[in-house]
């Protein structure tokens, strides 16, 4: 039987690529989205068709509201998303606490499914901005899942895999092409239109473009 695996599944191009890693390498993928007051909500349904393409065993979407705290341009519909390209610090898109409180919820499943493995994918041009995106931050969640689970004190893990964390999006996006991942079917946007297209002009759009452009792949994206 395959292992069973748990993945953090946005519907963006890096989560994408982590689950047609996790297939490669045989897991019994379980997918966990989260609708969590996003203004991106969108985002979903693109993750709803990536999970089909890649064949998961399960495909949960887990409802919170971080909307509730706000501080963030993707959960404050008050606070703009910025369209002038990447500034040093912290980034006003940064959700606080958003991967602690995913990954928290990844546990939870983890210790029902028995499962050792939770898959995320941060990578190197996040964790520069994102607190949460760190080496040392999934380190140190490794470190907690060990001391707060069923599974840790059995011994059985489970272990925090972050398989993109050094790799740049071109790198990525050549990365999934080898693996066959259909970037057609995902979305990075921050403000994604009724109809589905990209802005391209948000940050994350830019990184995706640039990627894109870097690894001399055409973009699949549909921009506005």
């Amino acid at each position: 039987m395959p292992k069973p695996a748990i993945v953090l599944l946005s519907g963006g191009l890096d989560s994408a690529t982590v689950m047609a890693l996790m297939r490669r390498d045989g897991f019994a993928i379980h997918a966990m989205s989260f609708d969590y007051g996003q203004r991106h909500k969108q985002e979903l349904h693109y993750a709803g068709l990536v999970a089909q393409a890649l064949g998961v065993a399960s495909h949960r979407t887990v409802h919170i509201d971080l909307a509730a705290f706000g501080g963030s341009a993707l959960t404050d519909t008050g606070i703009a998303v910025p369209e002038g390209g990447l500034a040093p610090g912290i980034p006003i898109t940064y959700v606080p606490a958003r991967n602690t409180i995913f990954l928290s919820f990844a546990l939870a499943l983890a210790e029902v499914l028995r499962a050792q493995d939770i898959f995320i994918g941060v990578n190197s041009q996040d964790y520069s901005g994102y607190p949460d995106c760190r080496p040392e931050f999934i380190e140190a969640f490794e470190k907690l899942a060990q001391v707060a689970t069923r599974l840790g004190d059995e011994s059985q893990g489970p272990h925090i895999h972050a398989p993109l964390q050094h790799l740049d999006k071109s790198e990525i996006i050549r990365l999934g092409t080898r693996l066959g991942v259909d970037y057609s079917l995902t979305r990075s946007c921050y403000q994604l239109d009724d109809a589905g297209r990209s802005c391209g002009l948000c940050d994350s759009c830019r990184l995706r473009r640039d990627g894109f452009m870097k690894a001399g792949i055409p973009d699949p994206t549909p921009y506005q």
